[in-house]
């Protein structure tokens, strides 16, 4: 095995494994505060973060996208508020799919927004990864629960980023694109949070909760939670550097095989055999697509 690959590899692997710790973290998080306050601490450390590295290395863009560049971090943001929604309020694994759906939903819309072409292998993985979603909502459509839409959503929304940054990248250096999400994903929340002290939803409280002031242990998680994320995203990176985009998405689903493992821990059932059959189907789904297609998710 060549040397890049086995970086690529190795990178993935443990960028998977510190996803599902900050998964972990969030979920701890979430007994003592809203989803929506765990979505801004973790972009707060990320935009503290990145911001010392820009002002350190300051970078040079071309521009001329401003709308586009907000979009990817309002649908980005909008993605991140169900999926910590969910880790919050069902099992971490089924959370993580739910996430790891996008690339079914980022190849659909560079097919039809970017005309990129899919061959049929791609395209049998985007149908697996439906028939998965199927078995993980119990193939009913009309008894989804609040969360299996929100998981679904958190997939689309997800997959719309992904597609917008294909154009991005032409205009804006890697780093503005996600210091434009963290800023977002920082300022999002803090207004929301502000609603929430005057207007309170069960519809809605994926979106809308009132600021709780962090005590104890949890101060220590939220630093975790910004350490284990940010350090996830530079590794994921260097994976994404060093070899082939189909090899490192499909490394990239061993992120739900720690989910599951950390889950236990947290008290969390194992999956039926419905949902973990669904999951199987949606990491095969996601290793065709990765591996069959141009599309990096």
């Amino acid at each position: 095995m060549q040397e890049d690959v086995k970086k690529g590899i190795y990178y993935m692997l443990f960028a998977s494994f510190l996803f599902a710790f900050m998964g972990a973290f969030a979920k701890e998080l979430s007994n003592s505060m809203s989803s929506v306050e765990v979505v801004f601490f973790r972009n707060l450390f990320g935009v503290i973060a990145i911001g010392y590295i820009l002002y350190k290395s300051p970078i040079k863009n071309i521009g001329g996208k401003p709308f586009l560049l907000f979009f990817r971090g309002f649908i980005g943001f909008s993605a991140l508020l169900m999926f910590f929604y969910n880790i919050a309020n069902i099992s971490l694994a089924e959370a993580m799919t739910f996430s790891k759906t996008s690339p079914i939903f980022t190849a659909i819309f560079a097919y039809v927004l970017l005309k990129e072409r899919l061959n049929f292998y791609a395209w049998c993985g985007v149908f697996v990864g439906f028939v998965g979603i199927m078995f993980i909502t119990s193939f009913n459509p009309l008894t989804l629960s609040k969360t299996d839409w929100l998981g679904i959503l958190s997939g689309v929304g997800a997959a719309m980023a992904y597609t917008s940054i294909r154009e991005l990248k032409n205009y804006y250096d890697t780093k503005a694109i996600v210091f434009s999400f963290m800023a977002v994903g920082t300022v999002g929340p803090l207004i929301l949070m502000l609603i929430g002290n005057f207007y309170q939803s069960s519809f809605w409280d994926f979106a809308i909760a009132p600021f709780v002031m962090p005590s104890g242990i949890s101060w220590l998680y939220i630093a975790l939670l910004g350490l284990f994320s940010t350090y996830a995203q530079i590794f994921m990176t260097k994976a994404y550097s060093s070899t082939k985009a189909g090899i490192v998405g499909t490394i990239g689903y061993t992120n739900i095989i720690f989910s599951i493992i950390l889950g236990l821990f947290l008290g969390d059932a194992f999956p039926s055999f419905m949902v973990s059959f669904g999951i199987v189907l949606i990491i095969l789904s996601g290793i065709l697509v990765a591996t069959n297609s141009s599309i990096k998710s």
